[in-house]
C-alpha cells in the first residue's frame, strides 16, 4: 500500500463526515468526494509535509463543497456568495470594515429578508418554504420577486458614519496624534517581531493591549479593541494561548472575540477563533480550510508569519514608489525611519506587508521600534479594491485628498491608521 494509500485509509471518514454534513444531497456528496480523493492524489507529490495531510485534505474538500454552492449560486440573481457573512470583520490585513449585502439586507422588512435568506442563504426549493411559511408557493414566487426587486433598488448600502461618536476605551484619543513619518540614512536592523499580526498582541502570559483605528482623512477614532492574553490554550493537540478581545466600532456595539494563538521560536499563527452572531456562538480552527484562512491563514500549510525579521530585499524603493517580486502574502523591511508622534520620537523600521483579502490587493506598513512593537500601522488599499461594492469607484475617487503610494505601477490609497496604548 502506497504512503497516499494508507494516509486517505486513516482519515477518509473525517473527509466523508465534513462533506456529508454540508452537502444535503448524497448523490451529490459521493461525486464530490471522488473529486476530492481524485485532487488530492494527484497532487499528492507537492505536500511537503506529510503530517498535514488531514488539514491539507480537508482544504480540498472544502474548496469542492465552496465549488458545489458557487456554481448552484449562479444560477440565482442573488448568489449565495453575497448572500453569506465573512468569518469576522478582522484578519491579518486589519479590519473589513462593512459587508455592503448584509448591511443591505438589514435594511429590508422582517419579511424580505426571510424569504431572501431561506432562498439564497439556505437554498431551499420555493415548495419547501411554502410549507415552512404555511402559504401557497405563487405567495413565495411574488414575496421572493419584491424582496430582490428592493434588495436591488438599495444596494450597494453606504453604511453611515458622520457624527457617530464611539465609547471609548481608556487610553485611546479620539483624535488621532498627529505624527510624521522621516526617512534615515542608517542601516535597517533587524527585529524579533512577536505581535500577532493585525491584533498588535504578543501572545504570551500576562499581555495587555489596546489598540484603536482612526480614519486616515478625518484622523477620527472608528473602532478600537481591548486584549488580553488569559490562559493557556490548546486546538486539536497543538499549544498555544487564548487570547479575548472586546472590540467596540463607531455605533458603540460591542463585540467579544476569542483567539487561540500559537507562538513559537520562529513563528507566530492563529489556531482558532471564536465569536457570536446573531445569537448563535462560532468556532473556526486551522482545520476548518478556506473560511478560517482567509482571515488568518498564513505562510506553507498555514505555517504562519515569521518572527526574525531581517531586510531581505524583496521589497524595493524606486523612483515611482515600491516594486516587489509579487503581491501576495510578501514582506520585507523597506529602510529605517524616525517617528515623531504624540510628542515622542522613534526609531523604527518599516515593514511592508503585500497580502490580499478576499482575493484583492492592500498593502500595509508597521513602523516597528527595536523592542519588536508597533508605533504606527497604516493600511492603502489597492485603487480597485472591492471596486464593485463601491459604484465602481476607484478608491482615489472615493478618498481624493489621501496619500497614495504606487507599488509595481498601482496605486495604493491610504484608508486607515492604527496606534496601541504602548506608546501612550
Amino acid at each position: 500500500m502506497s504512503d497516499f494509500e494508507m494516509l486517505l485509509d486513516e482519515h477518509r471518514k473525517p473527509v466523508e463526515r465534513f462533506v456529508k454534513y454540508r452537502i444535503s444531497s448524497d448523490f451529490d456528496a459521493e461525486d464530490i468526494l471522488q473529486e476530492i480523493f481524485l485532487a488530492a492524489y494527484t497532487n499528492f507529490d507537492k505536500l511537503a509535509d506529510r503530517s498535514n495531510f488531514k488539514v491539507w485534505i480537508l482544504g480540498i474538500a472544502r474548496h469542492k463543497c465552496n465549488d458545489y454552492y458557487r456554481k448552484k449560486g449562479q444560477k440565482a440573481e442573488v448568489s449565495m456568495d453575497e448572500m453569506g457573512e465573512p468569518a469576522c470583520i478582522c484578519g491579518r490585513t486589519g479590519l473589513t470594515k462593512s459587508n455592503p449585502v448584509r448591511d443591505t439586507i438589514l435594511l429590508l422588512s422582517k419579511k424580505d429578508r426571510e424569504i431572501l435568506y431561506l432562498s439564497y442563504y439556505h437554498e431551499l426549493p420555493q415548495s419547501k418554504i411554502a410549507e415552512m411559511l404555511k402559504i401557497p408557493v405563487g405567495t413565495v414566487k411574488s414575496r421572493l420577486y419584491a424582496a430582490k426587486k428592493h434588495f436591488r433598488e438599495k444596494y450597494p448600502y453606504p453604511p453611515e458614519t458622520k457624527g457617530v461618536n464611539i465609547n471609548m476605551l481608556n487610553k485611546l484619543p479620539f483624535t488621532m496624534p498627529e505624527y510624521r513619518i522621516i526617512p534615515t540614512d542608517q542601516k535597517p536592523f533587524s527585529v524579533k517581531w512577536e505581535e500577532f499580526w493585525g491584533l498588535f498582541i504578543v501572545p504570551k502570559p500576562g499581555e495587555k493591549v489596546q489598540w484603536g483605528s482612526y480614519d486616515a482623512a478625518a484622523r477620527t477614532l472608528c473602532e478600537c479593541s481591548s486584549l488580553e492574553v488569559t490562559t493557556r490554550a490548546e486546538i486539536h493537540g497543538v499549544p498555544g494561548v487564548e487570547i479575548r478581545e472586546t472590540r467596540k466600532d463607531e455605533s458603540g456595539k460591542s463585540q467579544t472575540f476569542r483567539y487561540i494563538v500559537q507562538l513559537t521560536d520562529t513563528h507566530c499563527r492563529m489556531l482558532a477563533e471564536e465569536y457570536e452572531r446573531e445569537g448563535v456562538r462560532k468556532t473556526l480552527t486551522f482545520l476548518d480550510g478556506d473560511d478560517f484562512l482567509e482571515d488568518w491563514g498564513y505562510g506553507d500549510n498555514n505555517s504562519g508569519k515569521e518572527t526574525n525579521i531581517a531586510p531581505k530585499g524583496m521589497i524595493r524603493v524606486n523612483e515611482d514608489g515600491l516594486c516587489a517580486e509579487n503581491t501576495n502574502q510578501l514582506f520585507d523591511i523597506v529602510g529605517r525611519y524616525t517617528i515623531r508622534i504624540g510628542g515622542a520620537v522613534y526609531d523604527t523600521v518599516r515593514l511592508v506587508c503585500l497580502d490580499s483579502y478576499q482575493g484583492e490587493s492592500v498593502m500595509t506598513e508597521h513602523y516597528l521600534d527595536q523592542n519588536g512593537r508597533t508605533v504606527l500601522w497604516r493600511r492603502f488599499n489597492r485603487d480597485d479594491w472591492k471596486i464593485k461594492a463601491h459604484g465602481n469607484k476607484k478608491w482615489s475617487e472615493l478618498l481624493p485628498e489621501n496619500e497614495i503610494i504606487r507599488i509595481d505601477g498601482q496605486n495604493y490609497v491610504h484608508w486607515y491608521d492604527c496606534i496601541t496604548d504602548y506608546i501612550l
